[in-house]
């Protein structure tokens, strides 16, 4: 039986509080006002004044107005029909389709048993050589892109969702401008990548509250297909927008700031999104990619700093690459030379020993010192490096980025320079 109330006894930004009884946590409501009718969540219980969210905002809502509690909580469709859609942050559709009501799924549940999990053994290629050559993606990864504004960090988002070998993408975008919507959008239809896409969109100008559902609206979806044998990948953009969405909601609530301002539980919050991620023994997994945009550059801001605690590593995306120094994949031991080529983790090891000579031989020349033969040869080879493999555009699978690798190597070094093992030389080394 659905419990309707007709006085709201206070209104703060988004936040209207009731007096009610028999209500649960993150329990809906919807709120009939004169501008028609929004769905709200309740986010504090204190004794029986009741603390709801309204999705489309406060404007518009008076004291007087009719709050109905559904007795259930937030919930999201979920079938095949999801594939090749677009849906707002609350699950309603933005592409022009049919309304999906069927098989309601509940979100924000508990992540996966542990006991279930298992060990991820395989990874997933991108065709991007400074992801699959020198930072792995693991099945069942989780990994941040830290970057800052401005960086194209949505366009190797969008590359990823084209190329990733998986079965399903999940894209949910927190805080986007319209023209990056339309962006990713344009993208995924132009790339044929739309067809196995589900994705969850807010603009920077839609509610705050819709923010806070992307994630969790999106790892729904994605815990349901794995659970259907299929391997997914959730991309994420951007989960500053998130936190900064849960420090506004935080404020308004009037509760006791944290680091910076933002809530105490801002750890809770973002764990228990991330570990989301898993691979489920006897079924699919799910691997989540995430941008979280540092502002001002600082790694030691609460958002990127308590999600380098959670995560398995993360890429740093810088000057329109990835940083090979500053990004890591925790996990990459688990796949480089056993799920891919036997040469992949020495090589890999060499090409990053020599770029980091490079840069102590560019410092050399910025600080005036005079530069040697092994110096102008090292600075040729970085400049190969970095054209032909940091470069985002570079495009091409694993086992043909490798051979670049030993391409460029060879162009520049003797074998017995590089300090590769002499059996990986002789099957490895190209014919002069």
């Amino acid at each position: 039986m659905k419990k309707v109330y007709c006085r709201i006894e206070n209104i703060v930004g988004n936040v209207i509080t009731v007096k009610a009884q028999g209500v649960t946590y993150r329990e809906l409501a919807e709120v009939t006002t004169s501008f028609g009718k929004s769905y709200a969540q309740v986010i504090r219980l204190d004794r029986d004044n009741v603390a709801l969210q309204v999705f489309a905002g406060s404007r518009g809502v008076s004291t007087g107005d009719r709050v109905v509690f559904l007795g259930t909580g937030m919930r999201v469709s979920f079938s095949d029909a999801m594939l090749g859609r677009i849906f707002n942050g609350i699950g309603e559709p933005l592409d022009g389709g049919p309304r999906l009501d069927d098989n309601l799924i509940p979100i924000g549940g508990p992540s996966v048993n542990p006991v279930k999990r298992i060990i991820p053994r395989s990874m997933i290629r991108t065709n991007i050589p400074m992801i699959d050559v020198f930072n792995s993606l693991v099945v069942s990864q989780k990994l941040p892109i830290f970057s800052v504004s401005g960086e194209p960090y949505n366009e190797l988002l969008a590359r990823i969702a084209l190329q990733a070998e998986v079965d399903v993408i999940i894209l949910g975008g927190i805080g986007l401008k319209y023209d990056q919507y339309l962006a990713f959008r344009a993208a995924l239809e132009e790339g044929g990548a739309l067809s196995r896409s589900v994705f969850f969109v807010h603009t920077a100008s839609d509610s705050v509250v819709e923010g806070l559902m992307v994630p969790d609206m999106c790892l729904a979806v994605a815990e349901g297909f794995a659970l259907k044998n299929k391997k997914v990948l959730v991309l994420l953009t951007d989960m500053t927008n998130f936190a900064d969405a849960m420090k506004e909601i935080a404020i308004t609530m009037e509760q006791v700031p944290s680091n910076r301002g933002y809530p105490g539980d801002l750890y809770s919050q973002l764990a228990a999104r991330y570990e989301k991620a898993v691979d489920i023994e006897g079924s699919g997994d799910i691997t989540i990619l995430a941008v979280t945009t540092m502002p001002g550059d600082d790694v030691t801001h609460p958002i990127p700093d308590n999600t380098g605690y959670i995560t398995e590593g993360q890429f740093y995306l810088r000057h329109g690459v990835i940083d090979p120094f500053g990004s890591l994949s925790r996990l990459k031991q688990n796949v480089v030379s056993k799920a891919t080529r036997r040469d992949h983790n020495d090589v890999m090891n060499t090409m990053i020993r020599l770029y980091s000579d490079c840069r102590e031989s560019r410092n050399k020349i910025a600080m005036g010192f005079k530069v040697s033969k092994w110096d102008e040869t090292l600075l040729a080879y970085g400049q190969d490096f970095e054209r032909e493999l940091m470069d985002l555009n570079v495009n091409m699978p694993i086992e043909v980025a490798l051979d670049r690798c030993w391409a460029i190597l060879a162009r520049h070094f003797e074998p017995v320079q590089t300090g590769l093992k002499d059996e990986l030389v002789k099957e490895f080394w190209p014919a002069q």
